[in-house]
C-alpha cells in the first residue's frame, strides 16, 4: 500500500470511506505518488481515473498503468478541470482529493517547496507560470503582507514582508534557504519543532498555485460527477482549506442556518438535499500514522454521499 518515498495520508480511512466495489469507477483527483490509486486498484477490480498537474507525477505513474492491466488512466491537468478531463468517463462511484503537497515535491530540493532543503524559489506544481521567486521579488510590500496574512495566517505578516523587501534591495532572492533565513530572523520561534518559516512558505505556495481558487472551483464541480450513492472524500491540511470544505459540504447537505421564523412557510419549503455527510465531524489520522508519518499531523478527512440524482451544486 506504500510507494517508495511516499506515504499516502489517512489511507485506511480513505479506503473505508470510499468502500471500493467490483466494477466501480473512481477518480483520484490528486495522483501524486499514486498511493490512493494503487490502493483502490488493489481493494477491488475497479477502474481508476487519476489527475495530476505535475508532469513528473504522470511520468512516475506509467509503471502503475502497465501493472493495472488497463484499469488505471492518468490525465495531466488541474483537478478543478476534472469535468473537462474526465467527465465523459463518469459518473463516478467515488472521488478523492488529497490537498497536501506530494512528498516527492517536498523532498526534491530543485522544486523549491521546502524550507528544509536549499533549492531554487520555485514551488510550481505544474512547472509552468509565475514562480515563488516572481512573487517574492516582484510583489509590493503591501501585497506580500496580504498574501502572508490571508494564505498563511501569519500574524507577523507585515514584519515578514518588510524584511523580504529590505533583503531584496541587495539583489533578488533566489533560494529557499535565503528566504527561510530572512523569515526566521523576522519571526520569533513559537514552540519546539515548529519552524517560523512554515506559515510564510505555505502562503507563497498557495499563491503560486492558486490552491484556494482551485479548491473553490472543484467544490462546485466534483459533487455533480458522482453517481447516486457515490462518495466525495477530501483530505485537507490547513484551516483555510478545511473551512472552505466544511462550508461547501454544509451547503450541499442542507446543514446551513435555517430561514427566519418570519419567512412565509411556502418560501421555507425546499427540495430535500441530494447529498448527506458521512461524518458530522472530520476524521483525523490514527496515532500509528502520526508516529510513522509526522507530516500527517494536520490532516483532516471530510466526506459526503450523493443520495439523489437531483440537486446539482451551485
Amino acid at each position: 500500500m506504500r510507494l517508495e518515498g511516499h506515504f499516502p495520508v489517512m489511507l485506511p480511512e480513505v479506503l473505508e470511506t470510499l468502500a471500493p466495489k467490483p466494477g466501480g469507477t473512481y477518480l483520484d483527483g490528486t495522483f501524486g505518488g499514486g498511493g490512493y490509486s494503487r490502493a483502490l486498484l488493489r481493494a477491488a477490480p475497479c477502474t481508476v481515473h487519476a489527475i495530476d498537474r505535475d508532469p513528473d507525477a504522470i511520468k512516475r505513474g506509467q509503471p502503475l498503468i502497465a501493472a493495472s492491466e488497463g484499469r488505471l488512466h492518468l490525465h495531466q491537468g488541474t483537478f478543478s478541470a476534472m469535468e473537462k478531463l474526465v467527465g465523459a468517463y463518469g459518473p463516478f462511484d467515488g472521488i478523492v482529493l488529497d490537498l497536501g503537497v506530494s512528498s516527492f515535491q517536498l523532498d526534491q530540493e530543485e522544486r523549491g517547496f521546502s524550507f528544509r532543503h536549499d533549492g531554487p524559489l520555485d514551488m510550481r506544481m505544474s512547472v509552468t507560470g509565475p514562480s515563488a521567486a516572481d512573487i517574492v521579488n516582484g510583489e509590493s510590500e503591501a501585497a506580500l503582507a496580504d498574501i502572508l496574512y490571508h494564505y498563511g495566517e501569519e500574524r507577523r505578516s507585515r514584519r515578514v514582508a518588510r524584511a523580504i523587501v529590505d533583503a531584496r534591495q541587495s539583489g533578488p532572492l533566489q533560494t529557499t534557504g535565503q528566504l527561510a533565513e530572512i523569515i526566521r530572523k523576522a519571526v520569533p520561534k513559537e514552540r519546539p519543532n515548529f519552524d517560523p518559516a512554515t506559515r510564510s512558505f505555505q502562503a507563497i505556495r498557495i499563491a503560486v498555485n492558486d490552491e484556494l481558487g482551485e479548491l473553490e472551483r472543484t467544490l462546485k464541480t466534483a459533487p455533480n460527477l458522482l453517481a447516486p450513492g457515490g462518495i466525495f472524500c477530501i483530505v485537507t491540511f490547513h484551516s483555510l482549506e478545511d473551512r472552505m470544505v466544511k462550508r461547501a459540504l454544509a451547503q450541499l447537505t442542507g446543514r446551513v442556518a435555517g430561514p427566519s421564523r418570519h419567512t412565509p412557510l411556502s418560501l421555507q419549503q425546499a427540495e430535500a438535499p441530494a447529498f448527506a455527510l458521512l461524518h458530522t465531524r472530520p476524521r483525523s489520522p490514527s496515532e500509528t500514522e502520526l508516529t510513522l508519518n509526522p507530516r500527517s499531523r494536520s490532516a483532516r478527512l471530510r466526506a459526503l454521499r450523493r443520495i439523489s440524482a437531483h440537486g446539482a451544486s451551485a
